[in-house]
């Protein structure tokens, strides 16, 4: 026990002492952390607003207009009773030609046209699924059941599907471009961790030499080093969490009317705990990480 507490008092001395190269791991792991606390932050903004995309983009199914309801209402049915399909949603020829009226009821010539016509509209079927890559399937479906039904009884299948590929193409790209940023990010910060650790191993050369000639282990000495790239790490930490809250505060007032009121802030708040465990964690590892490899390559020679 004594030997630990020594080995922790040891590694605060030496973090306190050795300010400039502290300075240095301290400086190149928050940006690294920062910039990771970002991407999830960002992670979580791109998901909030491509789901309200998502709720957007569906299947429009519209039916003939001498089709019977109970056809439809079966189809309805069978819809939901699919694995892709997250909720299909009835409307009915009358609802159509309300819908219609209220979007034109500032074209007089057209409200009378369909007054003299009657209803030109028949019942729509609106399928969500809970997936977007799902939507070829769901289709497939659809033409499939209606080349079942005779004649058939669907007038159009009609679904955005540029939008749906644009959709799922920025999903995985985001994806793909944080997981190579943050890797990159981690890879730089270890390295230049690694190189100002090994740089205060240098400078303590000698007294290290002693500590090896009155037979101090391995891991008293290189305890200390240790400890220094964990302390590095929680108070990069804190600076990395520190700096996300006026970025949050930037980005909801730059955003906040462009995306549809996705408040990063709020976001912030609410998984603090989260965001603040996951940066802490990685702190303490790329700090144990460049000590270790650092300390390990030293006490090879």
């Amino acid at each position: 026990m004594k030997t630990i507490k020594r080995i922790i008092k040891a590694g605060f001395i030496n973090f306190w002492r050795n300010k400039a190269v502290a300075i240095a791991s301290v400086f190149v792991m928050t940006v690294t952390l920062f910039v990771v606390g970002s991407l999830i932050l960002g992670a979580s903004f791109l998901e909030g607003t491509l789901g309200h995309i998502k709720d957007r983009v569906d299947i429009s199914v519209t039916f003939k207009t001498d089709v019977a309801e109970e056809t439809i209402l079966d189809l309805e049915k069978s819809l939901e009773q699919l694995a892709e399909v997250k909720t299909v949603e009835y409307t009915s020829p009358a609802q159509e030609l309300e819908s219609f009226r209220t979007r034109h009821a500032d074209n007089a010539l057209l409200i009378q046209s369909l007054d003299e016509v009657g209803n030109p509209f028949g019942a729509r079927l609106s399928i969500l699924a809970k997936d977007p890559s799902q939507y070829e399937t769901v289709a497939k479906f659809l033409d499939n059941y209606n080349q079942n039904q005779g004649q058939g009884i669907v007038d159009q299948i009609s679904f955005k599907k540029d939008i749906i590929d644009k959709l799922l193409s920025v999903i995985e790209a985001s994806r793909k471009v944080g997981f190579i940023i943050s890797v990159l990010l981690v890879v730089m910060s270890i390295l230049v961790t690694f190189n100002t650790i090994s740089l205060t191993i240098y400078t303590a050369r000698e007294e290290i030499s002693v500590m090896r000639l009155v037979g101090a282990s391995n891991t008293y000495i290189s305890g200390p080093f240790m400890i220094e790239g964990i302390v590095a790490g929680v108070i990069s930490t804190f600076l990395a969490i520190i700096a996300l809250y006026p970025m949050s505060l930037w980005v909801r007032n730059t955003t906040i009317n462009v995306y549809g009121g996705i408040d990063m802030v709020a976001y912030y708040v609410s998984d603090f705990g989260r965001v603040f465990l996951s940066l802490l964690v990685s702190g303490i590892a790329l700090g144990l990480i460049s000590s270790f490899w650092a300390t390990r390559k030293y006490l090879k020679v």
